[in-house]
């Protein structure tokens, strides 16, 4: 495989970037992303069979399973983190060992529907969270100690809203390559 092939199968749309300023626009986007993100997993995923979840969705990546557990921790940390922003000055958020965990017994043992369901209710508070915040709310910041930055709650959203849009195109290319 050519290094731009796996480029594009690793970061399908594209490496993620934090944006310079973010427009109210781009923030409803990003809210969209996370809105429609649970509905069109398990759409994707409803008749998947266990072939099809043990399968990597690139060369050296994670299964279909641990992806969508993946998922599930990772914006149960997002939900936190936003909480965390718009209730301390600057907190500092906890980082996590996203390989770590998804090698943990929970993800092999339990099955996708699991977080699948974790993610549909997780986003259904996250969206109402983000809706609800105002242009002061989104420039509160946390402070992230594994990058070493302070980064305004507008740009988190920004991750999240490309984090949600990643990792579905991850599984949209599983399904499309093997022609499920």
């Amino acid at each position: 495989m050519l290094p731009e092939e796996f480029e594009k199968l690793k970061y399908p749309v594209g490496k993620f970037m934090f944006p310079e300023s973010t427009t109210a626009e781009q923030r409803a986007a990003w809210i969209e992303s996370i809105r429609k993100l649970p509905g069109e997993l398990e759409a994707m995923t409803e008749s998947w069979n266990v072939g099809q979840w043990k399968t990597p969705y690139r060369p050296e990546g994670w299964t279909a399973h641990q992806l969508v557990h993946h998922i599930a921790d990772s914006h149960m940390n997002c939900f936190i983190r936003f909480k965390l922003g718009l209730t301390e000055d600057n907190p500092t958020i906890k980082p996590y060992d996203q390989g770590a965990w998804a090698e943990m017994k929970d993800v092999s043992a339990l099955p996708a529907a699991v977080s699948l369901q974790i993610i549909n209710g997780v986003h259904q508070r996250l969206v109402h969270v983000l809706k609800n915040m105002s242009d002061d709310d989104y420039k509160r910041t946390i402070f992230h100690p594994e990058m070493n930055k302070v980064i305004g709650l507008d740009k988190m959203l920004a991750l999240y809203g490309w984090h949600s849009d990643h990792h579905y195109m991850h599984l949209k290319n599983l399904k499309k390559s093997r022609e499920w």
